[in-house]
């Protein structure tokens, strides 16, 4: 089930700079914001242009809306938005609302069925409590890179910015009906309970990488190539280079602004190795610390500058991130972790949160949209 060889490739035919987008969304009662089970529902009864960008997820109320290859980012941006306002109508149909933030704010786990596919049978029986533990909604952002070697540099590179990425993310502080004081509780319960998660090591070629996939089968680790969930990885079947650390966005421009900056480190990255500029694969231990700090503090924290031995403010250092890419930063002034916390400290309840930051989606994502062209 893992062509080591194809996935070399499949990076050899790839081209720079195409485009996935990959949004997850709660199923939620339209009465309540509970989750519900609705994917088998939502997806059994969608049209033929949508049911071509759904796909299920670990449990039965979270649904995923894939854009499928854009050319550029522009084209991604409008098949997902096609997309997205052909799901929200659908679901809204069925008696559904979908919810954007990296965690429910007070469901119980224990309470969602997992959808019934050969793969997440294998997830659940192969994972156990990690598994179920895990209801989690995240963005993840596929970037053509043409060639194998090229494509681990990418990912070798991006390491250290990895933790900014998620602290602008940020949208999950509340879980089992708790402030958690986390600003990305969804990266503190899938992260570090999943195995092959986080922010991995750095390989330096295709080889090595391919040597530690190798290992993985040869011992009977894996079956399939998605079994390792790290934060970033060379996707085997695209020839894209996956960011998977965020989590899922409240609004739809939250969402295109963070790809935006992905697909621009991305390319800056790629930029970089083909230019020679050097650079030194900092410790595992080092970029732990700041990705500590994302999830605790968020864009209300500091960041490590490990070249000068000194602490930034995140939002410093979000801009420094943004000037090396050559990209001009789109960010609302709060993450919608931030917004949310601010709400409830202000005396809303709990509850009252939730459906604040569902209306901003239902609103914003499922606006009309043009047509894909």
């Amino acid at each position: 089930m893992i062509d080591l060889a194809a996935a070399e490739g499949a990076f050899a035919a790839s081209t720079d700079g195409t485009v996935g987008l990959e949004e997850e969304f709660a199923i939620l009662d339209s009465g309540t914001l509970d989750l519900t089970p609705g994917f088998e529902d939502l997806r059994d009864n969608a049209e033929p242009e949508l049911a071509a960008h759904i796909t299920g997820e670990l449990i039965s109320s979270e649904i995923e809306i894939v854009s499928g290859r854009g050319e550029d980012l522009e084209h991604a941006f409008a098949l997902q938005r096609d997309a997205r306002r052909r799901l929200f109508a659908h679901a809204q149909a069925r008696g559904f609302l979908l919810g954007a933030t990296g965690t429910h704010p007070w469901a119980d786990y224990r309470d969602q069925p997992n959808i019934d596919t050969e793969h997440y049978r294998r997830v659940v029986e192969g994972l156990g409590y990690a598994a179920r533990r895990n209801n989690t909604f995240s963005l993840h952002v596929h970037v053509g890179v043409q060639g194998a070697d090229r494509a681990i540099a990418v990912c070798d590179r991006l390491r250290p910015e990895l933790p900014l990425l998620l602290a602008a993310s940020s949208s999950s502080p509340f879980l089992e009906g708790q402030d958690t004081l986390l600003h990305s509780v969804r990266s503190e319960t899938f992260t570090r309970t999943f195995p092959r998660c986080g922010v991995p090591d750095a390989y330096g070629s295709w080889q090595a990488y391919r040597d530690y996939i190798d290992l993985l089968v040869r011992t009977n680790s894996i079956v399939e190539y998605t079994q390792v969930w790290w934060s970033i990885r060379p996707h085997f079947t695209y020839g894209t280079v996956e960011v998977r650390i965020c989590d899922a966005q409240a609004t739809d421009e939250e969402s295109e602004a963070l790809a935006a900056l992905i697909v621009a480190c991305v390319k800056a990255a790629a930029r970089d190795y083909d230019d020679g500029v050097p650079f030194a694969d900092p410790p595992p231990r080092l970029v732990e610390e700041n990705t500590w700090r994302a999830i605790r503090h968020g864009m209300e924290g500091t960041f490590v500058d490990f070249a000068a031995v000194e602490e930034v403010p995140a939002r410093e250092a979000l801009e420094r991130l943004a000037t090396w890419a050559e990209h001009d930063l789109r960010f609302p002034e709060q993450t919608a972790a931030q917004r949310q916390r601010a709400m409830l400290h202000g005396g809303a309840s709990l509850r009252e949160v939730y459906a604040s930051i569902v209306e901003e989606t239902q609103r914003t994502y499922g606006r009309a949209a043009e047509p894909a062209r």
